[in-house]
Formats: structure tokens, C-alpha cells, sequence
């Protein structure tokens, strides 16, 4: 029989990855954090119990409170086809240590969306196999599935996913470059420099939390919008964003969007801006 002071030691030595596993199953830093409260709530509320693998085993409760939560917003969601974006993940270094190492890792934010397309239990089979290489046995139980269900679920998310990732992916220095010319050219009002950075099918996503969030199709339209992206005051910088290239952009001070850029083959596949203000003043951005 393990006492409450064990617990809390090892729930604590867990809270990065059960961090880490809430952000890629629910896309919210908000909702990662109270699926990991209700998880602690739980421990504590348990019998105390000696179990054989404290980790897998809050990983399973974790999980199950993700999986409940996606399933509440799939039953709440009006428009499965908005534009709403996972919450990114800006590599500032002034983030809390712990949290920042269960995210340094962090998937991009463009297999994120991929990931919000997927109903939840293809999502969680994937995430915790592909990302958490749990047992294909566990996540059945999860699901009330057979272990073959299980792995055909996250076969199915697999193949979605793979489908949706683009190929030929530059280093990190030349992401930057590409970035780094979209740069110059949005703040020229560069038509024709922004239109040749950009995929002719390129897909750019905008999440303003109301009206105004959209989702614009093709190079053309994607420069237009982003010539039209300028104003006074405004200051554009470099960025990591979910361990990809981005921008971050403030107006006295505050951030006002952030940007995260998808390259493939010298071109910009995929932009995801978000410019919900009360969403950029939660992600504690300097």
C-alpha cells in the first residue's frame, strides 16, 4: 500500500508527459492542464493500491479523460470544417522548464489540424501508439476495442496523416530563409515576391475566435490577404512555432498573431496564423 506522499512524487516526476500526451490528444494547453488536474484528482482519490507501472498507468487515466473531452466537443461542434487551430507552442525560453521540456518536442501545428480532422478514437489510437508507443492491448481497453480494432484505427489516422504531411522538407536554415524572404516581402507589399514563395495550392488558415476566421485556397488569394496584413506599429520576428518556422507579431509590446509556416520542395505549403487576442495573451509570449 503506496501513501499519499508517493503518490504526489510520482505524479509530479509524470507531469511532463501526461502533459505532453493531453496537448497532442486535445491541441489546448487549457484543456491539457485540466485533463491533468482531473488525473491528479483521481490519483488522490484512489485506494492507494501498489501499481506495477505507476507511468503506464496515469498515462491510461490521462488518456481517458482526453478521450471523454474529445468526445464532448465532437458532440458540441457545430462546423467540423472551421478553422480553429491547436494552440501553439512559441519557443520563447522563458517557459516553465518542466513544461517546456514535455513540449520542446512538439509535433507541428499543421499535423495538429491534421490531427482535430480524426474523430477521437482514431486520434488517440495514433497519438499514444505513433507518439507514446503505448500497447496496442492498452489503448483497447481505452477504447473497449480489440487490440485489431485498436491498431486498425490508428492505421486508418496513419495513413490520414501521412497523406496530409507533405514531403521534402527543407533543413532548418533553409525554413528560415523562406520565411525570412516572406518576411521582407509581406512588409514591401511584394505581390509577386510572396506569390513565388508559395505552393500554387498552398492553404492558409486564419483563427481570429470569431468572425473573420477563414480558410483561403491557393497562392494568389494567400498573398492578397498577406499584403493586406500590414499596419502601423506592427513588429514582425522570427519565430519557432511548434518546432517549425513562424513569425510573431506585436503591436506595443503584445502579440497580435503567430504564425507557423509549413515548407516542402523551397515552398510554402501551409500557413496557420492565430489572432485570437485572448487565446496569444494566455500563451505568455514576451
Amino acid at each position: 500500500m503506496q501513501d499519499d506522499e508517493f503518490w504526489a512524487a510520482r505524479f509530479e516526476e509524470q507531469r511532463p508527459r501526461l502533459l505532453a500526451v493531453a496537448y497532442r490528444l486535445l491541441g489546448s494547453f487549457a484543456e491539457a492542464e485540466d485533463a491533468v488536474q482531473e488525473t491528479w484528482l483521481r490519483v488522490s482519490r484512489a485506494s492507494g493500491d501498489d501499481v506495477e507501472n505507476v507511468g503506464g498507468w496515469l498515462t491510461t487515466v490521462v488518456s481517458r479523460q482526453c478521450l471523454n473531452m474529445l468526445r464532448a466537443r465532437a458532440t458540441r461542434r457545430e462546423n467540423p470544417l472551421d478553422a480553429r487551430l491547436p494552440d501553439p507552442v512559441v519557443e520563447s525560453g522563458e517557459a516553465d522548464p518542466a513544461e517546456q521540456g514535455a513540449l520542446a518536442d512538439s509535433v507541428g501545428l499543421a499535423l495538429l489540424v491534421v490531427l482535430e480532422a480524426l474523430d477521437p478514437a482514431e486520434r488517440l489510437a495514433f497519438v499514444l501508439h505513433d507518439m507514446f508507443a503505448v500497447p496496442f492491448d492498452e489503448i483497447a481497453t481505452l477504447l473497449g476495442r480489440t487490440p485489431a480494432a485498436a491498431r486498425q484505427l490508428a492505421s486508418r489516422a496513419r495513413r490520414r496523416v501521412q497523406s496530409a504531411t507533405p514531403a521534402g522538407r527543407p533543413d532548418r536554415g533553409r525554413q528560415r530563409e523562406i520565411v525570412d524572404a516572406w518576411l521582407l516581402a509581406s512588409r514591401g507589399g511584394d505581390f509577386a515576391g510572396l506569390v513565388a514563395l508559395l505552393h500554387p495550392d498552398a492553404v492558409l488558415r486564419v483563427d481570429t475566435g470569431g468572425p473573420g476566421t477563414e480558410v483561403v485556397h491557393g497562392a494568389a488569394a494567400i498573398a492578397r490577404n498577406a499584403t493586406a496584413f500590414r499596419g502601423d506599429g506592427i513588429v514582425s520576428r522570427f519565430a519557432v512555432v511548434n518546432g517549425g518556422p513562424g513569425i510573431v507579431a506585436t503591436a506595443a509590446g503584445r502579440p497580435v498573431a503567430v504564425l507557423a509556416f509549413t515548407v516542402a520542395d523551397d515552398v510554402i505549403v501551409e500557413i496557420d496564423i492565430l489572432t485570437d487576442r485572448s487565446r496569444l495573451a494566455a500563451l505568455g509570449i514576451s
